[in-house]
Order: structure tokens, then sequence, then C-alpha cells
């Protein structure tokens, strides 16, 4: 998996308003936690962060906070909820022998063979949890959706990959192949 690095100040506990203050001079409160070592509070730029928070991919994050650096991966987002700006992130130390709980992207490649029969595709989810060690973690999950037959799905259940493990429901439907309502007329036509 890639690494995204960012720079951050540590910073003291502060109340509301002293938080506040923070968020108005562009920078992020920011809590490190995890791996058995005691809790850091830091900030980050905002603008630094939104590479980070405003893609699809997955990071495990390389936090330089005033000259020393822990690994980690973003765990949590507090977001505004009309402006839609980062309000607070928890980082979760990554421990190298541990396995790392993340949401990875989902990679679709091939052309179903129900699309090629009329019907439509239709991807409802774009990532899954999986848990895997940090060296086994890959950028994104590669989904072959050719076989997906007229009226066939792929679900989480159908999925398998070495060294990971799926954390996402099994029921959780990845995509799927409909029938049109022009398919569905016809087909209804014919019978009559």
């Amino acid at each position: 998996m890639k690494h995204f690095e960012l720079k951050g100040e540590i910073r003291q506990v502060a109340n509301k308003h002293a938080l506040n203050e923070i968020r108005r001079a562009g920078r992020v409160p920011c809590n490190l936690y995890g791996g058995g070592m005691e809790n850091i509070l830091f900030t980050v730029d905002a603008k630094e962060l939104k590479a980070l928070t405003n893609t699809p991919k997955s990071y495990i994050v390389d936090l330089n906070l005033d000259g020393k650096t822990y690994t980690a991966v973003a765990h949590e987002c507090q977001w505004h909820p009309v402006s839609d700006e980062c309000l607070h992130v928890d980082f979760l130390a990554v421990d190298e022998t541990k396995p790392i709980a993340i949401d990875v992207p989902l990679r679709l490649e091939g052309h179903p063979v129900g699309v090629q029969a009329g019907g439509k595709f239709t991807q409802l989810t774009r990532s899954i949890k999986i848990s895997a060690l940090a060296k086994d973690l890959p950028d994104d999950l590669l989904v072959d959706i050719t076989p997906l037959a007229l009226g066939a799905r792929i679900t989480v259940a159908d999925l398998h990959w070495d060294n990971i493990k799926i954390l996402s429901p099994k029921t959780t439907i990845i995509c799927r192949v409909k029938a049109t309502r022009g398919m569905q007329a016809a087909a209804a036509e014919s019978a009559e």
C-alpha cells in the first residue's frame, strides 16, 4: 500500500474555544493512539490533510510530529455538517506484526457478458473493509466482472484474496447486471 507523508505539530489538551482558534488558523486537530502508546494530540495543515481525506484511495500515513515519525492509518474523520470541512481526525498507530483493518477501493476489470446481451451494469460498492498485515495491504482490490451474466450479481462472499481477511458483510452487493425495462417489456410481449 502507498504511503502518505503528513507533517504535524504536537498540541496540548485544549478546550472548545482553543480548538476553534486552531481551526480558524487553517489547522485541523488530530489524535494518534493505539499500539500500546499514550495518546498524542497534534494539529495538521487543513490543505495538506485534504490530499489524504478527499480521495477514494487508502494510504498508510507517515506522521512527522516535531521530528519524530509514526506510522498510522486514518481511523475516523469528523466533518462539519454544512461546510463539509474536516473538523477532527483520529489516527490509529500501525504495528507491523499485527493486522490492520482498513477500507480499500475496488477496481473492476472486464466487460460483463450480461451487458453485451443488453443488460444494465450497476456498481453499488466502491470499497470494502479488509484486515491484513501492513506488508500485504494492496492499493486496490481487483474484481473481474467479465463472467457477470444477465440477472447476476457479485457479493463480498464471492471475493477471495491471499493473506487478506474481508471484514465487510458477506451479503454486501458489489455490482450487478439487471434487465432493462425494454428487455422486460419485450419478454412480456413474447410471453403473450
